[in-house]
């Protein structure tokens, strides 16, 4: 079983508070193993039963969205726009394998949220993962935000600066021309920027 599910599986054990919780634990990772369609239908079930753990809805999205069940996707969309990084990244790993056209729109709509910026990263890289025709221009847009002094969500930023080199379109040199002068991003704007075929030189950036 591939290692991002074995980490999930890990994290998840030590979120356990009762011995009622770790029977359904092994349960899930039972339904994992034997990849039966009648484990899919109970897997589905506990996305939507009532009062079942974060944890246990989860490890269910994850098992179906990587087997490409689109059944997965509302769960999987909340938990990218978690609080939690680690269940961010969980989350973008099973959508950029469950092949649901709607998954590079819920990534945009987040990315470009203004309100959910601190929890931007994980659907920025999706997009760029996904080459979707939402990626460019969602990371363009949300890159454009973030040119700001002293934001500090850098990070989210240079997610988009590279993203943007990943994907190769030149609808990006603009944006990225920008982003040579903000110190964090220098560096991997101009590295972005040479991807696409575009030599960025002091003296010659946009509005100089």
């Amino acid at each position: 079983m591939e290692d991002e599910f074995h980490e999930l599986t890990d994290r998840v054990r030590a979120e356990l508070r009762s011995p009622q919780d770790l029977v359904a634990y092994e349960r899930l990772l039972g339904l994992a193993r034997k990849k039966t369609p009648a484990g899919r239908e109970e897997l589905a079930q506990v996305l939507t039963a009532v009062e079942r753990p974060l944890w246990a809805r989860e490890i269910a999205a994850f098992i179906l969205g990587t087997a490409g069940d689109r059944r997965a996707f509302e769960t999987l969309v909340l938990l990218l726009n978690y609080r939690d990084p680690v269940r961010c990244a969980t989350a973008a790993h099973a959508l950029g394998r469950l092949g649901d056209p709607r998954t590079a729109r819920a990534a945009a709509a987040l990315a470009t949220n203004p309100l959910r910026t601190a929890y931007a990263l994980h659907p920025v890289r999706l997009l760029a993962e996904l080459r979707a025709p939402e990626s460019v221009p969602a990371l363009i847009a949300t890159l454009e935000r973030l040119l700001t002094p002293h934001n500090p969500y850098w990070r989210v930023a240079l997610a988009c600066v590279e993203g943007l080199g990943a994907l190769g379109d030149r609808r990006a040199v603009p944006v990225l021309t920008a982003a040579c002068d903000h110190p964090r991003l220098a560096a991997a704007a101009a590295a972005s920027l040479a991807r696409l075929g575009v030599q960025e030189e002091p003296g010659e950036r946009a509005g100089s």
